[in-house]
């Protein structure tokens, strides 16, 4: 199971064409796509008026991942390891990292905070 961040729905969205538009199409068809309810929060708050209620439809199609007391739990530790090492993370980025994490999924993003989250073994990144 991968779990998308908005950056790569963002980058779809944007350019139908592109690589992360392809992939994404690739793992919706395969079913292999869950959204983090942050990520989902994020991209309904960017859509437009007009195109909110058909994302909405959209994305009800996909397994929705919520946080759980477990999650609050892994998040408090990986603070606590990432401060140590000098890091932060968004809480954003710490959910979405955290609910993917529990359910052995991988985490594809174009933001490069997750990439720093790799490198400290809190989650494990897909690269198409």
């Amino acid at each position: 199971m991968i779990v998308v961040d908005t950056s790569v729905w963002v980058a779809a969205f944007r350019d139908s064409d592109g690589v992360p538009a392809r992939v994404l199409r690739q793992l919706l068809d395969a079913d292999d796509v869950a959204l983090a309810v942050p990520a989902r929060t994020e991209l309904l708050s960017g859509a437009s008026r007009r195109d909110r209620p058909a994302l909405r439809r959209a994305l009800s199609a996909l397994p929705l991942l919520y946080p759980t007391d477990d999650t609050w739990v892994t998040i408090d530790g990986w603070v606590t390891r990432a401060a140590d090492a000098g890091q932060s993370f968004s809480l954003g980025d710490l959910l979405i990292g955290a609910v993917a994490a529990e359910i052995g999924a991988l985490v594809w993003s174009l933001d490069a905070d997750f990439e720093r989250m790799q490198k400290l073994k809190l989650i494990e990144r897909y690269a198409p």
